[in-house]
């Protein structure tokens, strides 16, 4: 009787509700009172056909708005920054008085002057400059639409003409296009005209992946400080460019929330970040509230996340003296569903968001002076830090890889940052850098904190719990060598300032055509991008598994691949052309091999493997990690440029696997797939493959004893009988080990290790899953160290768990291999320390030793 009652009192409430809801699609419910409208700047009704709030606008027809009322208003100008991967054009509007927009390099000129201690700017005529940012997640959608009422409030109120004159706002309308257009297609084919709250309804239910990430399913919210992606360093360039006060981060959360803005709790602001940052937050804040109390929205503020990793658009501005603000609005996902609050509508969730952001607005106006005064007193406090900093520059680098070397130096140029190429050899306590293959970056610049950020190790912290990652040491990530620079050693060796457009070097064959063989080196990041480009083209790649002295005296490392024309019929003019592509696109180097009488081991030696192409399928959709699954995807696809099958998990009983050789199994849930499917998978595996597993999938195979993982999982005893209910969440949160660095052990005689030049390696991990070392010694490559914690946050309990664990263990199945991975060797597209490990496994799987393995 009950149930029958609430669902009547319900019904009551969504009839009321969907009167309401007729009541809110009009342009008077969002805009606020006291303005008028130039009629010639369009509605959004006008251009779209919809009212805002009744259809989720696509991407395209966010573009064609933005246009129209750039076309119709002097106040607006767009601006095509850059194209995501499906090739939708990054638009942001700059909307400001038409003197303003006259003399927007001067302006942009005088703000970067707010970043020279010694030149002074009048920031008493200065003016703001707001980024009003929306959608980075592509599933937050209330965002992206209240970016159609910002543009036409901001062009056509003639109320705040005079305001304009000194303010510059650049509207992002939709930080994530192509996930912006996925889930705007998704809602909008499963809307009905009569609306359904019910939260089970399909339309509030993406299909796998979801809305949420790019097109490589990543999430771009975590990319603005690695800036892997278009759209991150497309945005980060424009950025750098305008040096905005405020950054406005429109998010979404769970249906049964509330609005959420910042500052976040106290207590988990990055130590970089100084003080007066959550002191003008809050004051900030105080706008927001005044304004959400005027249409009675509950919000609340310092109770939820954080501004610790800079890599988020709402904490990357904190370390340039700039204010990032993060906003989250509960979703309804849908254009309606029903919460713990009533019917939550979409235009309900549009209106706090463009609400929130006329709030923003009057701070700035309010805020102008003594915002373009913080920036300037920021920059002041870094000069004084710096000489106050015994350390005065970084060098890294790595003498066999310019890659990965490469790849780090091209972040760090991303954000506005001097760096230096060593051009001489120098030893440094003992560590060797090389011309051309080390980079060194000063400390004495305006991005000292955000360069301190990037290298800096850290081990302690206020506090225990962290919204994303509590470490992103970069040479860490890259796994290069690097260290600090006194003042007495900066200047050791010439150096040259390397120019913004710096690019991947260059390799070479080193010899002529026709000769016995052709060998390079696994080192190089880009090596396996090579020997594919090779195999494609059906030229025989083997791989060395002892070294190799070439006949002038060259050392080839285990690991060595050696390329021969095998059964191809091509000239050997031919075959040194593809040969040198492969070189000059990969930036390696291949030497001609005169004879095959070489020293160490000859290269018909028994301890040389044929390679197979590898036949690539990644498992996806289900329970699959998207991010993860996107990540290999990424790598594969845009980095080694080599195909893989994205395959359904629905797909695999009824798909014939001898077309694959190698199947990656990304963290996930993998029931689904049930005993049939792991016998169909042991099976495949069995008849000479390679199963590589992450995470969770091990213990998956584990349960259907297909491969022999064992865990650590005996659970922790509390001694005590009673503890205060008020403590739970944060004494449950300070053992989730949210993103750590950690020293583990690589054997780099082991194929999971080649191209690795020390056993000394860091690796990243999310989680608690602790690998028991297999019983078999030969079949762990790679474990954790005694003394693991290398940089970030970890709790006690956890920290003892972790010592000498494993972190890839290899099992045989028949006359295949599972490779299985505790930690991710592809985290977040920058952990390129480690993605050699994982392509390792795919292009050496094969050649594992069996015995090694049971």
């Amino acid at each position: 009787m009950m149930m029958k009652t609430m669902r009547i009192v319900f019904t009551l409430i969504l009839a009321c509700s969907l009167f309401s809801l007729q009541a809110q699609n009009t342009l008077e419910y969002y805009l606020p009172e006291g303005f008028t409208y130039n009629p010639n700047v369009p509605t959004p009704k006008s251009v779209l056909g919809f009212e805002v709030g009744d259809w989720h606008a696509s991407h395209d027809q966010v573009v064609m708005y933005m246009q129209a009322v750039a076309a119709a208003s002097e106040r607006v100008s767009i601006e095509i920054i850059g194209r995501s991967y499906e090739l939708r054009p990054q638009v942001v509007l700059t909307i400001t008085s038409p003197k303003n927009h006259s003399n927007l390099d001067q302006i942009k000129t005088e703000r970067k002057k707010l970043r020279d201690p010694a030149a002074g700017p009048d920031v008493q005529d200065m003016p703001l400059v707001m980024w009003a940012g929306y959608a980075v997640h592509g599933n937050e959608p209330s965002s992206v639409n209240a970016a159609l009422l910002a543009a036409y409030h901001f062009a056509a109120a003639n109320e705040i003409e005079a305001d304009l004159e000194n303010i510059i706002i650049l509207l992002d309308p939709a930080l994530n296009p192509d996930g912006v257009n996925r889930f705007a297609s998704w809602v909008n084919s499963h809307k009905s005209y009569v609306l359904n709250g019910d939260p089970n309804n399909r339309e509030l239910n993406e299909a796998w992946p979801r809305g949420r990430t790019n097109h490589y399913w990543f999430d771009l919210n975590r990319d603005w400080l690695p800036a892997q992606h278009p759209e991150s360093r497309n945005r980060v360039a424009k950025f750098q460019e305008w040096l905005p006060n405020i950054h406005l981060d429109h998010h979404e959360m769970g249906t049964n929330s509330t609005f959420f803005f910042q500052p976040g709790i106290p207590a988990r602001n990055h130590p970089l970040t100084p003080r007066k940052n959550f002191e003008l937050t809050e004051k900030i804040g105080q706008f927001h509230a005044k304004h959400l109390d005027k249409i009675g929205s509950l919000y609340y503020s310092q109770e939820s996340f954080d501004d610790f990793y800079y890599g988020k658009g709402s904490t990357y501005p904190d370390v340039q003296g700039s204010i990032g603000i993060l906003f989250e609005q509960a979703s309804s996902r849908g254009h309606l569903q029903e919460s713990i609050y009533g019917p939550l509508t979409f235009a309900f969730t549009i209106r706090n968001q463009f609400v929130t952001t006329l709030s923003s607005f009057e701070a700035a106006k309010e805020m102008r002076v003594e915002l373009n005064t913080f920036m300037r007193d920021f920059y002041r406090e870094v000069k004084n830090e710096y000489d106050a900093d015994s350390n005065k520059a970084f060098i890294f680098g790595s003498k066999s890889d310019a890659g990965r070397t490469f790849h780090l130096a091209d972040i760090i140029l991303q954000h506005d940052i001097d760096l230096y190429s060593l051009k001489e050899d120098i030893t440094v306590n003992g560590v060797e850098f090389e011309k051309e293959k080390a980079f060194i970056v000063p400390l004495n610049q305006p991005q000292y904190r955000l360069i301190k950020s990037m290298f800096e190790t850290r081990t302690s912290f206020q506090d225990s719990l962290f919204y994303d990652v509590s470490a992103w040491t970069m040479p860490m990530a890259f796994n290069l060598d690097y260290m600090n620079l006194s003042s007495r050693i900066l200047n050791l060796a010439s150096v040259e300032p390397v120019e913004k457009s710096l690019s991947l070097r260059e390799g070479h064959v080193i010899g002529q055509p026709g000769a016995y063989s052709y060998i390079f080196a696994w080192a190089e990041y880009y090596s396996p991008k090579a020997a594919y480009s090779l195999m494609d083209k059906g030229y025989l790649v083997r791989v060395a598994h002892d070294e190799i002295t070439l006949p002038e005296g060259t050392k080839m490392k285990r690991g060595s691949i050696i390329v021969d024309k095998g059964l191809s019929k091509v000239s050997d003019e031919k075959f040194f052309e593809d040969l040198q592509q492969a070189a000059k696109s990969s930036g390696l180097d291949i030497h001609a091999v005169s004879t095959g009488y070489t020293k160490g081991i000859n290269l018909g030696s028994p301890k040389i493997d044929v390679l197979k192409k590898p036949e690539i399928a990644i498992l996806v959709e289900g329970g699959v990690s998207s991010a993860e699954a996107g990540e290999a995807w990424h790598l594969f696809d845009q980095r080694m440029g080599i195909p893989a099958t994205l395959l359904p998990m629905d797909r695999l009983n009824a798909v014939d696997l001898s077309r694959y050789n190698v199947i990656y199994m990304p963290n996930g849930n993998y029931s689904a797939l049930g005993k049939s499917g792991a016998e169909k998978i042991k099976a495949w595996i069995s008849a000479d493959n390679t199963l590589i597993a992450r995470g969770a999938a091990m213990n998956w195979l584990a349960q259907q004893e297909v491969a022999g993982f064992k865990f650590k999982n005996e659970p922790e005893k509390d001694e005590q009988i009673q503890r205060a209910y008020a403590d739970f969440q944060n004494a449950t949160g300070a053992k989730v080990t949210g993103g750590t660095i950690f020293n583990a052990k690589l054997d780099i005689t082991h194929p999971i290790g080649y191209g690795f030049d020390h056993g000394d390696i860091f690796s990243f991990r999310s989680g608690n899953q602790f690998l028991l070392p297999a019983e078999n010694p030969y079949a762990n490559p790679m474990i954790y160290t005694s003394n693991p914690l290398a940089s970030g946050y970890i709790h006690p309990s956890n920290l003892e768990k972790i010592k000498d664990t494993g972190t890839i263990q290899v099992a045989a199945v028949g006359r295949g291999r599972i490779i299985g991975m505790a930690d991710n060797p592809n985290f977040r597209a920058f952990w390129f320390g480690t993605n050699k490990l994982f392509l390792n496994a795919v292009f050496f799987g094969q050649t594992i030793n069996q015995g090694t393995a049971r």
